[in-house]
């Protein structure tokens, strides 16, 4: 009897589980026997690896073969085990060393020829084996920029079995024909899935990146302009409100670029989930730049918070994680599934529950609502362009519930550009460049002043420790204590009052929120004039 063993990971969700894969051969008529939970593409693994090893010029064993994948209550899915149960056979039948592949984690799904492939999860794999102690993984060659991002470990990165059988055997390691210049490598097909390009709204780095999207051309809209400044420094979600073509849609587009660079850990994790989702670009191995979703008001629950058949995938909220989810025409999405928001805008993380297990995704993001005011959009306090009756704008401006709006901090009401200001010489706002750096420097106090706590952004400290430690000059909140009494504002409400005066008061350089700041804050929350400049760089 011959038996080898190696290792691979199977994730659920973005947490990975190393799962030894052991090779067991018998004497007796020639079978292949895969046990441990595998699912459909895992249990065609097989006919995939006996062809790639005779292709690979090895020789199958002809004899009973059983390969096991423990743990066995563990459900295991997809291709990444190919590359592990071709060399724990080759072990057990001697062509290979099994005291070398040992403490080796091995992913990489194999061609009929071969090649070995990438896969999606990458990342968050070497990590779960870096955690369980491994210092050896084998991955394919095009995704070994992306494993080598976890530190501790050592990254063999691969092209084919016939190049691994040699390394582990100590042979000279063979030369793989190079392909042919101008075509496309075919093994970076495995790094993306078709239909989540930048095209379809679930992922733009390469927007954000574009000289051409500047806040300076948003024209006017001074109080749209701040809000969107409060929210990048704090993390605070809006809601703009306004007719078509006011804005709104600029506004949230320019937004990312306004978000400071992500650090190595924020990096880490956006970049786990994306390698989970196969939306990392080719070539790019690291995001550090936040993210943008805008899904289509059509999106279902599960595409928007994640799930679908078997083990459940990332959602819009988890591809937006440290990052913007925005929702235009926030009134036309289902009532049902923007009510889904209301667990993760509060827990910074999504759990979902199903017969085949339970995943958690992690969905800390700033979300922007964009919605008309009305049917026909011109619906105003101002003037009376509106022709919708009066219950049809109840029902309109009900489709967005009262708990959801509760839990975003900033709302805003956007008026239609004039004439005036649309023809106005010199009439261009302050850049993304000028406004960023506030943000940064804002971002920066707010980390000092957070430093040994677990938060980040004034946007996730909780209310008790914000009337404890974290409290405003004296007097300054009465106002705000006046709404509450009066049933403007709720009990979440005016904690959040005072999270977006914190975030005010870092902008323009207090120790301490002041009547000022928070009569801003206020402003921001309830739309009612409150008697002060709205432009930050006013408050300086």
């Amino acid at each position: 009897m011959a038996f080898a063993r190696t290792c691979s990971v199977a994730l659920v969700g973005v947490e990975g589980v190393v799962v030894e894969v052991q090779a067991d051969l018998e004497p007796g008529v020639a079978a292949f026997t895969l046990v441990g939970l595998p699912d459909k593409s895992l249990t065609e693994s097989r006919d995939r690896v006996r062809a790639a090893v005779v292709n690979s010029g090895a020789e199958w064993p002809q004899k009973k073969l059983t390969v096991g994948l423990s743990p066995a209550s563990v459900p295991k899915a997809g291709s990444g085990f190919d590359l592990a149960v071709a060399c724990a056979v080759l072990g057990a039948a001697e062509r290979i060393d099994p005291r070398v592949l040992a403490d080796i984690v091995m992913i990489g799904e194999l061609g009929l020829d071969g090649r070995v492939r990438p896969v999606r999860g990458i990342l968050p794999a070497v990590l779960a084996a870096a955690d369980a102690g491994y210092e050896q993984v084998v991955v394919p060659e095009c995704a070994a920029a992306e494993a080598a991002l976890v530190p501790g470990v050592s990254v063999l990165g691969v092209r084919s079995l016939r190049q691994l059988i040699a390394v582990l055997a100590e042979e000279p390691v063979p030369e793989e024909e190079p392909d042919e210049l101008g075509r496309p490598d075919p093994l970076l097909a495995g790094l993306r899935v078709p239909g989540t390009g930048a095209a379809t709204g679930m992922h733009s780095l390469a927007a954000q990146n574009d000289s051409e999207h500047d806040l300076a051309d948003v024209v006017g809209q001074t109080s749209a302009r701040t809000a969107v400044e409060v929210a990048a420094a704090g993390g605070h979600h809006l809601f703009l409100e306004g007719p078509p073509g006011a804005g709104k849609t600029m506004l949230a587009e320019r937004l990312p670029a306004v978000l400071p660079t992500l650090t190595r850990e924020e990096s880490l994790e956006v970049t786990a989930v994306h390698s989970v989702a196969g939306l990392l670009p080719p070539g790019k191995p690291l995001i550090d730049i936040a993210p943008y979703c805008a899904p289509h008001h059509s999106a279902t629950m599960q595409s928007l918070v994640g799930g679908g058949p078997g083990i459940a995938r990332p959602g819009a909220v988890s591809l937006a994680h440290r990052g913007v989810l925005f929702l235009d025409e926030a009134s036309e999405f289902h009532s049902q599934t923007l009510d889904a928001l209301r667990q993760p805008l509060e827990s910074g993380h999504v759990v979902i529950a199903r017969s085949a297990g339970v995943v958690r995704f992690p969905a800390r993001f700033l979300m922007v609502l964009a919605a008309n005011p009305c049917p026909c959009g011109r619906f105003s306090q101002r003037d009376a362009l509106c022709e919708c009756p009066p219950s049809a704008i109840r029902r309109y401006q009900a489709r967005l519930s009262g708990p959801l709006l509760d839990r975003v901090d900033l709302r805003v009401e956007i008026d239609p550009v004039t004439r005036a200001q649309l023809t106005a010489p010199g009439a261009r706002g302050e850049s993304t460049a000028t406004v960023a750096d506030r943000v940064r420097a804002a971002r920066e106090r707010t980390a000092a002043r957070l430093t040994g706590t677990p938060w980040r952004t004034n946007s996730e400290v909780p209310g008790r420790e914000l009337r404890s430690r974290f409290q405003a000059v004296s007097g300054a909140m009465d106002e705000a204590e006046r709404n509450l009494e009066r049933g403007v504002l709720t009990a979440r409400g005016i904690d959040r009052v005072l999270r977006v005066a914190w975030t005010v008061a870092d902008l323009v350089g207090h120790d301490r929120p002041d009547a000022t700041d928070v009569a801003l804050a206020l402003q921001l929350r309830t739309g009612v004039p409150r008697g002060v400049p709205m432009a930050i760089g006013a408050l300086t």
